[in-house]
């Protein structure tokens, strides 16, 4: 139907105007093709600022002072129909440190600096109840898992391997601070080269001793942040996420397990950073095509099928058929045993051939045929007429009023006198594959004389 859909356009065309030939590229036209896209994972990266909060405090404590962060994410619809909810898949790596000073404590003068690495997932809520998806801005809050790795080391002796000592008068030097008495000579000052470089569970203390505690743990982030949509495939967001981590030993002071003795409590860290979101594989929501004869304005009853049996009313020699009734190339029900009652109403599947029926399909007397006729009182109807005459003469059907022009007979191949529906498809076949000696304008005939039938 679709070839012959094609062939039907083509022939109703005007293919001559103002006696030129047609332009071929003025039948095609680009147009936008709404469709429902299948939305596929985001790419995102993080970069920001992460500030340790634990046991080891930093003296200078500012929103814009922290170490380098780097997050790499891949976000994808939970669910598919309302897109509200997001499920995150993200890697970071990044650094935290904490260098606290004091000059009453000098016990409490440390540092340390790891290397963090970790591998989560969150669920992301952006308030699509609320908010429609094409806002150009939208909050959004985070809730997730994930697991860290981390190294903590300390910067504990300078270049020369000389231990670090703090003085009460702010002073680093090689020597511990007399306390206000008469202390050994021969101090020298010291200056910190912040380079990491001892492990802190490798580090001795005299009271705790080593602590050898596992360099893993898991975390809970929470964030929170504002999505701002550049265009349908990209956008950027601020954020800021919390990540309460399940160990205490990130700065290596803990209450216990340690070589420091700290606050009991574990450790945390914020994340602050701006994203940049890409969606470089899902669908379009529109897609270009090229559809022929654009251009030509059609009558869309051409194109009607007003009984839904998939043959259009224009070749459709059976209007009205009921729905889901199998039907032939004419569209006209199926009659499997030919007593011109189609299937769906014959209550006699396999009438002998040549049988006299009534309007069910069942066999009757010749009598009883000649009767119900008799009995109408009114018109027989041209289908019921050729039913009648195809009984009484075996197999005579009603003819076209309109002879078969000599350049179309050699289409009818059953030689019955009319150009059906079948012999019409595989003539288009054959000009399709160039097997058939007739041009454009005979094609155009062929059409009308079919539909005059």
């Amino acid at each position: 139907m679709y070839r012959l859909s094609i062939l039907l356009a083509l022939i109703l065309l005007p293919f001559v105007s103002d006696g030129q030939e047609m332009d071929n590229d003025s039948l095609q036209q680009s147009v936008d093709v709404i469709e429902n896209p299948v939305y596929k994972p985001v790419i995102s990266i993080s970069y920001g600022l992460l500030n340790f909060r634990g046991d080891v405090r930093n003296s200078l404590i500012a929103p814009a002072i922290g170490n380098l962060g780097v997050m790499l994410n891949v976000a994808t619809f939970i669910d598919k129909k309302d897109h509200y909810f997001v499920a995150n898949f993200n890697f970071m790596a990044g650094r935290l440190s904490a260098n606290q000073y004091s000059y009453t404590d000098l016990s409490a003068n440390l540092n340390f600096e790891t290397l963090i690495y970790s591998f989560g997932i969150n669920a992301e809520y952006r308030f699509g109840h609320l908010i429609k998806q094409k806002s150009l801005i939208r909050p959004y809050v985070t809730l997730g898992i994930e697991s860290i790795n981390f190294s903590s080391k300390g910067d504990l002796v300078d270049a020369d391997g000389m231990k670090y000592y703090y003085w009460s008068d702010g002073s680093i030097r090689d020597l511990p601070d007399p306390g206000g008495l008469p202390g050994p000579g021969g101090s020298l000052p010291l200056y910190r080269d912040y380079d990491y470089e001892t492990d802190l569970r490798l580090w001795e203390n005299t009271e705790y001793g080593l602590g050898l505690y596992n360099q893993r743990s898991m975390a809970i982030p929470v964030g929170a942040g504002l999505h701002f949509l550049l265009s349908r495939r990209t956008f950027f967001s601020l954020g800021v996420s919390y990540h309460y981590t399940l160990t205490d030993y990130l700065d290596n002071v803990a209450y216990e397990g340690t070589s420091i003795q700290g606050n009991r409590g574990k450790d945390s860290y914020i994340f602050s950073h701006l994203t940049l979101h890409f969606d470089m594989f899902s669908d379009p929501s529109t897609r270009i095509v090229d559809l022929m004869f654009a251009d030509a304005a059609f009558d869309n009853l051409f194109f009607d099928d007003e009984d839904g049996d998939f043959i259009l009313d224009v070749a459709d020699h059976c209007p009205g058929t009921p729905f889901e009734v199998a039907v032939d190339t004419l569209g006209c029900p199926l009659d499997g045993d030919m007593d011109q009652v189609p299937d769906y109403l014959d209550q006699e599947s396999e009438t002998a051939p040549g049988a006299w029926v009534d309007d069910r399909g069942v066999t009757v007397s010749e009598d009883a045929f000649y009767a119900a006729i008799e009995s109408r009182s009114e018109a027989m109807a041209r289908e019921e007429a050729e039913s009648y005459l195809a009984t009484i003469s075996g197999g005579y059907r009603l003819r076209s009023s309109q002879l078969i022009p000599e350049q179309f007979r050699s289409l009818d191949e059953d030689g019955d006198g009319y150009i059906s529906f079948d012999e019409l498809l595989k003539t288009v076949d054959l000009y399709f594959d160039f097997q058939l000696e007739l041009d454009i304008e005979g094609l155009r005939d062929l059409n009308d004389f079919f539909f005059s039938q």
